[in-house]
């Protein structure tokens, strides 16, 4: 799999940049007193900032910083420069990439792509557009909010008769929502945002409409980006960090094997491919 990605253009931050944010720039953001800094970027008209506060790490801020040309000077330095922004168009792209070459290994045309978590689609959307066969989609949220963009999304690339949104619980049996199984499976952008046990109960709710072998792929998360103090206080952001070892006893609770992690350069995530195993562990509590 590291071959399917070693041609990607990643973002990566040099010497002299990733002293200046560890010396400098990082302790500001991190301790600066916190409404100072909120009233800072709201007098700037941090768009970040504003999605954050709506809904923090929702789908407008992946969004905003997938798209990396703001309009705000202040969020030209948080989405333009930010260790953390980077690293996420770093996860698009190696998610993206991965998916698109899982769905040209599907044996069956066209691949059915499941998404759980999956907010406007975006990465799902490269994936299919990047991919040399047909594929398909459903997108599931409990959000109905980002459909709309990710409609508008989908129509941009000829998709609109290729990706459905369907708003549901993750926590519940979602086969009867499902025209067929899917051949491989997105949780990119959640796990951190959801307990231990969490985890396993979705993650088996999903092992269990899978057929073996058939890859899910996901992610875990560092504090790599050195301004976590600055995202639990400033943008109400708490993400739960994880070792892809961590991550990966998670998923093997709910049915998978065979990991393979590949680090953006970065090293804030980790992208995690695993199989459904041929039989599934017996349910525990919580799963």
């Amino acid at each position: 799999m590291d071959e399917w990605v070693a041609d990607i253009e990643f973002e990566r931050q040099g010497p002299l940049r990733r002293v200046l944010k560890g010396v400098l720039i990082n302790p500001l953001a991190n301790y600066l007193p916190a409404g100072l800094m909120r009233a800072m970027l709201g007098f700037g008209k941090s768009e970040l900032a504003a999605a954050n506060w709506i809904e923090p790490g929702g789908w407008r801020s992946m969004v905003i910083s997938y798209h990396g040309r703001p309009r705000q000077i202040a969020d030209r330095l948080l989405v333009g420069m930010g260790t953390m922004s980077m690293a996420l168009r770093n996860r698009k792209k190696l998610g993206s990439r991965l998916l698109a070459r899982l769905i040209e290994q599907s044996h069956r045309e066209p691949a059915h792509v499941l998404c759980l978590g999956a907010g406007p689609g975006q990465i799902t959307v490269d994936a299919m557009t990047q991919a040399d066969c047909e594929s398909h989609a459903t997108l599931v949220d409990l959000n109905a909010e980002p459909f709309d963009f990710g409609r508008e999304l989908a129509a941009k690339h000829g998709l609109s008769d290729k990706v459905r949104f369907i708003q549901a619980d993750l926590r519940e049996d979602i086969q009867h929502l499902l025209d067929q199984p899917p051949d491989l499976v997105k949780m990119i952008g959640i796990c951190e945002y959801l307990d231990d046990e969490l985890i396993v109960q979705i993650a088996r709710v999903a092992a269990e409409v899978m057929p073996p072998a058939a890859p899910i792929v996901f992610n875990s998360l560092s504090k790599a980006h050195g301004n976590d103090r600055f995202f639990r206080r400033v943008f109400g952001l708490h993400m739960i960090y994880r070792t892809p070892e961590q991550l990966q006893e998670l998923m093997r609770r709910a049915g998978f094997e065979q990991f393979h992690a590949i680090r953006e350069p970065l090293g804030v995530y980790h992208v995690i491919v695993a199989r459904r195993a041929a039989e599934l562990p017996p349910a525990t509590r919580g799963s």
